[in-house]
């Protein structure tokens, strides 16, 4: 039986290629209960590729042909394979941190097999200090990297006497909702309605759009003036940007959200920004170890979700895109992080000038070159659009517990692309603030050197703001 693909979806495999795997990933790091036996990891093993009830989501791959006239669509998968999608590895020895980082590594640079469902689950032992580890990929096709998060999360609990939890890919029965999250299914009033509400909508937009014309010449003369907006005319040339290759290198480490939360409360910052400050200190630092930071400040694309009191607005949300000048020339790191703060500042408010509308066609303006940096030769004849992706993503704020194993820490892989070949997603869980630099293993040389530069960079804002 085939599946419709939504047009965004499709547009993830047809970029894919060996050189860009367009796969997201998550490492989280377990600590067995203090009453597991030796075989704790093999019984849970077993217990996730015994369970044949697979969800869904988990049970289809993609599928292109003379019946689908010629576009990707899904297909389900009547010779499943718990055991291809479900693997047990080991650490060798002295099974330190950085050779399991090393073992995410190899795997998150492998493409995912497109003759089956698009993804893979790896759980992974041999740790000196006795904890396991579980990586999890699946294709941007299935799930954007939040979602995935989100998902992973959604089969752990905070109790860490509960017991029997499914695999995320398993069936689940459906939980009760909240009374506030309850999904109110349309009556026949309401659909008499529809027509009135589609107009509504209709004019909206219409009259929505008639502003994206100021709106635009308003972004590209800022972007000229190098102030801070959704498009970047200054992003100078880095080692990052360059055409990349399919090997990958991951490095994540965590710090206590505490000192992060200190720093912004000290200048006047948001803890977004004081993110920001620490990887422009550390970039600054590990591209100045490789002669090769530029005179000019490195510019980040920036993630940035705005809610309906960010956009002057009763209802909606929408999420942006902000061009953030990192100010790493600038040797102070009380500077870099005045430099960063101003100019998050800047673009959060030109945003929440705009409408919903107004602001996904910019952020599509200014992220829109990405897709072209594919291209042969681009990257020698035109500036890069930003140098690096930049994220932050909130994430559960209580202890969570795999069958009462603690989850001592979860770590995001992200997606390089071509021109781009460093990524920086963060991640908080549980008090800390969790780095994950996803890297092209021959163009981002030495990516550990990167965790120890952002170390330093914290420390340096804290002297900076004391």
């Amino acid at each position: 039986m085939l599946l419709p693909m939504s047009p965004t979806d499709s547009v993830f495999l047809s970029v894919e290629a060996r050189q860009r795997p367009m796969h997201v990933g998550g490492l989280h790091l377990y600590r067995p209960p203090a009453d597991a036996g030796p075989d704790y990891v093999q019984q849970l093993f077993a217990a996730w590729t015994a369970n044949s009830a697979i969800a869904p989501l988990f049970n289809k791959k993609p599928v292109r042909s003379l019946l689908t006239a010629g576009q990707w669509a899904w297909e389900v998968d009547d010779q499943f394979d718990i055991e291809h999608h479900v693997r047990r590895n080991a650490l060798p020895k002295p099974g330190r941190v950085l050779e399991l980082l090393a073992l995410c590594s190899r795997l998150h640079g492998t493409l995912l097999d497109r003759n089956r469902p698009l993804w893979e689950a790896h759980v992974i032992e041999g740790l000196a200090d006795g904890r396991f580890a579980v990586y999890f990929k699946i294709h941007h096709a299935l799930l954007d990297g939040v979602s995935a998060a989100r998902l992973l999360q959604s089969v752990l609990s905070s109790d860490p006497d509960e017991r029997e939890l499914p695999a995320p890919w398993n069936v689940r029965p459906p939980r009760p909702r909240p009374v506030a999250e309850a999904v109110t299914e349309p009556d026949e009033r309401a659909l008499s309605d529809l027509p009135a509400h589609l107009l509504r909508s209709a004019l909206t937009v219409a009259s929505e759009a008639a502003g994206l014309p100021r709106v635009l010449a308003d972004t590209v003369r800022r972007g000229l003036r190098d102030e801070t907006a959704s498009l970047s005319f200054s992003a100078p040339k880095t080692i990052f940007n360059v055409p990349i290759t399919g090997s990958r290198r991951f490095a994540a480490q965590s710090w206590p959200i505490a000192r992060i939360r200190q720093v912004g409360r000290a200048s006047g910052s948001t803890v977004n920004d004081v993110v920001l400050a620490m990887c422009s200190g550390a970039l600054r630092d590990y591209l100045q170890s490789l002669d090769a930071l530029p005179d000019s400040s490195l510019i980040a694309m920036v993630p940035v979700a705005l809610n309906a009191r960010d956009l002057n607005r009763e209802s909606g949300n929408a999420v942006g895109a902000v061009m953030c000048n990192l100010g790493t020339q600038l040797p102070d790191a009380g500077d870099r992080l005045r430099s960063v703060t101003q100019s998050m500042t800047e673009g959060k408010q030109v945003l929440s000038t705009m409408t919903p509308l107004q602001v996904l066609a910019m952020t599509a303006l200014g992220t829109g070159p990405l897709l072209l940096q594919s291209l042969p030769g681009i990257q020698n004849v035109a500036r890069p659009p930003f140098n690096l992706i930049i994220s932050n993503v909130p994430g559960p704020r209580r202890r969570l517990y795999l069958n009462g194993a603690r989850l001592d820490g979860m770590y995001p892989l992200s997606i390089p692309f071509d021109g781009q070949a460093l990524n920086i997603t963060c991640t908080s869980y549980a008090g800390d603030l969790a780095f994950g630099l996803t890297g092209d293993r021959r163009i981002v040389p030495h990516l550990q050197r990167l965790l120890g530069y952002l170390d330093d960079a914290l420390g340096e804002l804290e002297k900076a703001v004391a």
